[in-house]
């Protein structure tokens, strides 16, 4: 063989080893039950905040738990040991990622989608037109 070719091959070797390291490592959106199953790996579970119950920050130790419920319903007590967000209760959807331990999630990370400026009173609407009914040049 040449020694191009010998070259070529150990380079697509390594891109197809960093293909698959990549892929193990891609994190696939789960429900609490399926985290709950999978303890103690790591998933990442994409809920709502259940604004109608009680949730509690201790600056001291900056422990923030509160109640999230999943895409299908489930409620599951969450402890994040960060500081709090900012705008944490505006968030339309939040992405936690964790592990089950005991029956609460342990979120080591937290995304939030937080409500599109575009839709409150002064800014643009889905029409494309602003607050005063007046199209967008």
């Amino acid at each position: 063989m040449k020694r191009s070719s010998i070259i070529l091959l150990a380079v697509i070797a390594i891109l197809i080893g960093a293909l698959l390291v990549t892929l193990q490592d891609a994190s696939v959106y789960a429900t609490f039950e399926m985290a709950k199953k999978q303890q103690p790996e790591t998933v990442t579970v994409v809920a709502t905040l259940d604004l109608d119950r009680p949730m509690q920050f201790q600056a001291k130790s900056s422990l923030l738990t509160f109640i999230a419920i999943d895409k299908e319903g489930a409620s599951s007590t969450v402890i994040y040991n960060q500081p709090k967000p900012t705008d944490f209760e505006r968030s339309e959807e939040i992405t936690l990622t964790g592990h089950y331990r005991d029956s609460t999630f342990v979120a080591t990370e937290i995304l939030m989608k937080c409500p599109s400026k575009y839709t409150d009173g002064e800014g643009v609407n889905s029409e494309g037109l602003y607050s005063d009914n007046q199209p967008i040049r």
